[in-house]
């Protein structure tokens, strides 16, 4: 049976670098927020969505991801709200992927919110990723061409690190590319000899 392997950490920690090296050695990788994106496609869940937040988030047909986010990151109660519609989509889509690598040794689940959307129970190990906040918050400026403000809004919307490596099996520490990819190897050789 595949052994599920939980890859999460904070906005700008650097998951999808180190999610793109595992699969590099041939583990398949699901990334929920590409799950997330897609499930929003569907026209079931883009009537919840405008059923719940209304067509301000819309243009036309299309979802403004923009809006969206700038609405439920200033908003706990609508994150959770939107969280609701999204988690049990990505979870089902999930089931259905890992169906389909169900020869694989290990399968890695790179989720930011691994922890606060409950999936860490189906783990069978986690790893978080962490680097410094001002790290991050640099990377998340540049790659997404965001203020500073909102890079923090969603940060103190996740979960802090200490909370995610408290219940996590391994930690990478990603602020130097060379010894992150050091310690995701000396990672994915326990998890393959286990």
């Amino acid at each position: 049976m595949t052994k599920i392997i939980g890859l999460t950490g904070g906005i700008g920690s650097g998951k999808s670098t180190i999610a793109n090296h595992f699969k590099s050695h041939g583990i398949p990788v699901y990334i929920a927020d590409d799950a997330s994106r897609n499930v929003t496609e569907s026209p079931e869940i883009r009537n919840q969505i405008k059923n719940q937040f209304g067509t301000d988030v819309f243009e036309g047909t299309v979802l403004n991801r923009q809006k969206l986010a700038q609405l439920v990151f200033s908003n706990p109660e609508k994150l959770e709200q939107l969280n609701a519609i999204i988690h049990p989509a990505v979870k089902a889509d999930f089931e259905v992927w890992l169906a389909q690598h169900a020869d694989a040794l290990i399968a890695i689940k790179e989720a930011a919110v691994l922890f606060e959307s409950g999936s860490y129970k189906n783990c069978d190990a986690i790893i978080t990723v962490t680097a410094p906040e001002e790290v991050r918050i640099a990377r998340v400026m540049k790659r997404d061409g965001v203020t500073r403000e909102e890079v923090l809004r969603r940060i103190a919307n996740q979960w802090t690190d200490a909370q995610r490596i408290a219940k996590s099996d391994y930690v990478i520490d990603n602020e130097n590319w060379d010894e992150a990819k050091a310690q995701a190897d000396k990672i994915l050789k326990k998890l393959t000899i286990c």
